[in-house]
């Protein structure tokens, strides 16, 4: 077995329980690993950009990427706040970037490059996870609720067992590339096989788990979030391949034994959680 191997097992030993565990409680815990995240994640998409020579506001974005799951939560969590005031916060933020990069960036330093990235990075890194929230404090749901967790955790899973069964597929069959420039790897065998997992997945896991949980979830609905968590996840692992082959870089960062960065780690992620969150509200689940 390889070292990396051993490492990326270690690693899911611990960070699996711990996941879960922060899920099933919910409120400012999750909220909390989501900011932390947040952070590393939008530290990952500033460094890459300091590779191409731009030079993101470091300070002021890793404090929107902080700020982004807490205010969430205190929008969403809580009957007694409400979402308008985030949005406000959010206006003066994009106005407070705009006025620093006037002061510490002369044109010569590319001044809107540098502004873009620092408003992306949080938006991408941070933003995007925080739509977790939504879907784990839907409707009535509580502290420590086992139903909207499975929920929750349901997503997550299909996106595991389609990259389980995307990587399966590819191997077995092989054949034309998906996207041979951003992802050499990468077949359209693996990316059916994976769609096919995640289809299975969300029927097995939709019937067996959710149904009997109290939620109701039609075949049909299966059906569309195993195609939705497939296409979406598997096209949001390409986009992170796309900034770290302009940065030429095989991972995001070394932060996680055997996995890279958190940008690694969570690119199809970044893609499915407000992608599943918006199926959910169609559904009337959340």
């Amino acid at each position: 077995m390889s070292r990396n191997l051993v490492q990326r097992i270690l690693f899911a030993i611990v960070a699996i329980p711990v996941t879960v565990a922060v899920i099933w409680w919910g409120g400012w815990p999750l909220a909390g690993l989501i900011a932390l995240l947040g952070v590393l994640g939008t530290r990952e998409i500033y460094d890459l950009a300091r590779r191409q020579g731009l030079a993101p506001l470091g300070g002021i974005g890793y404090a929107a990427a902080a700020a982004i799951p807490l205010a969430t939560y205190w929008a969403k969590g809580s009957e007694l706040h409400w979402a308008e005031p985030t949005l406000f916060v959010a206006a003066i933020w994009v106005l407070a970037v705009m006025s620093l990069a006037m002061g510490v960036r002369s044109p010569q330093q590319r001044p809107l490059p540098a502004v873009a990235v620092t408003i992306f990075g949080p938006l991408y890194a941070s933003a995007l996870p925080s739509f977790l929230i939504a879907i784990r404090h839907g409707a009535a749901a509580g502290l420590r609720d086992t139903p909207a967790a499975a929920l929750v955790m349901l997503p997550l899973a299909l996106v595991w067992i389609c990259d389980t069964a995307a990587m399966a597929a590819g191997s077995a069959i092989g054949g034309p590339k998906l996207a041979p420039v951003l992802s050499p790897k990468k077949t359209w065998a693996g990316a059916i096989g994976g769609t096919v997992g995640a289809i299975a997945a969300a029927l097995v896991l939709g019937l067996l788990v959710l149904n009997r949980l109290g939620w109701t979830v039609s075949v049909g609905q299966l059906l569309g979030l195993g195609v939705l968590v497939s296409v979406v996840g598997q096209a949001g692992d390409v986009a992170e391949s796309l900034f770290k082959r302009e940065a030429g870089v095989k991972d995001s960062s070394t932060l996680i034994p055997g996995h890279g960065g958190v940008l690694d780690r969570l690119d199809s992620l970044y893609f499915v959680i407000p992608a599943a969150a918006g199926l959910f509200k169609l559904y009337r689940l959340i």
